[in-house]
């Protein structure tokens, strides 16, 4: 007992646990005004688009007549600025989806040149690609947009992919060198063995133990190219052309700007980056946990 009395221990505790406590409470209130803090533009989102009032917003907390008719109208193009809604939405997808699949390409195949077939020097090719980064992407936006016009792809979806490819493959070759040093050397040599040429190693071997890099990094690519503005804008003029995150800003062009029907689309434009995030969480989950040593 004197011992305990001497060291202090009874007398720590107390002050151990009301520490604890108060670290607790202060880590639970941080965190709750994060999510609000978060969850607030959202709300604010949906509470404009919900307002039946297409002029002006009212700044009540919920919609005095909530009304799903700025919806309606998206649906059915009935906005003169919405005319050509599904078809921009159309060209995001198309810019976001060949984004995707052209930095996995690029991707997977620069990364297994560089990590697989025992080059020499391959860290000056791979630290080159990441110099991209060394400059803003804003800096670049004049010098590619003549360079677009040079090769005639002004007004051109081509010229946005190009741009949004050039910017996600450094960072995809990078993650794909890291993932496939987990991948066991001895089956690209026990295939060469049987006969295998670099193309089939490639094919059969190295991609499917990728997998879930190839997930991750595609999805990445796809958000990178879906949220961009700065190049679609610079690139795209002609209405046919222009891709959602464009065309919202034609909104702002007007003298009472229907904010209803703005916030509307934004919303619906955010749908498929969450479908594609809780689809394939799982996927990029399992690219965190996997590796060579189950191959």
């Amino acid at each position: 007992m004197s011992l305990a009395v001497a060291s202090g221990g009874p007398a720590r505790r107390p002050r151990y646990r009301l520490r604890r406590s108060l670290t607790r409470a202060a880590s639970v209130t941080l965190g709750v005004a994060l999510v609000i803090w978060t969850v607030m533009p959202v709300y604010n989102m949906v509470l404009i688009a919900l307002d039946s009032d297409a002029d002006e917003y009212s700044g009540n907390i919920w919609p005095p007549d909530p009304s799903f008719e700025s919806f309606r109208v998206i649906w059915t193009e009935g906005y003169w600025y919405l005319e050509n809604f599904w078809h921009q939405f159309g060209n995001s997808i198309f810019i976001g989806l060949m984004t995707m699949v052209l930095t996995v390409f690029i991707g997977s195949l620069a990364s297994f040149a560089l990590g697989r077939m025992r080059l020499r020097r391959r860290w000056l090719l791979s630290n080159a690609a990441l110099l991209t980064y060394v400059l803003p992407a804003s800096f670049l936006a004049i010098p590619f947009v003549h360079i677009a016009h040079r090769y005639g792809l002004s007004d051109s979806l081509w010229a946005v992919i190009a741009a949004e490819v050039m910017f996600a493959t450094p960072y995809a070759i990078l993650i794909f060198q890291q993932y496939g040093r987990l991948i066991p050397f001895e089956l690209d040599d026990a295939a060469r063995v049987d006969g295998a040429s670099p193309v089939q190693v490639y094919l059969h071997i190295y991609l499917p133990l990728m997998a879930p890099a190839l997930v991750a990094v595609g999805t990445y690519a796809l958000l990178l190219a879906w949220n961009e503005y700065l190049y679609q804008f610079l690139l795209l003029s002609s209405t046919k052309s222009m891709t959602v995150a464009v065309a919202l800003d034609q909104f702002f062009d007007s003298d009472e700007a229907p904010w209803n029907y703005m916030m509307s689309t934004a919303i619906v434009y955010s749908l498929p980056p969450i479908a594609i995030y809780y689809a394939l969480r799982r996927y990029m989950m399992t690219g965190l946990t996997m590796g060579g040593v189950r191959a």
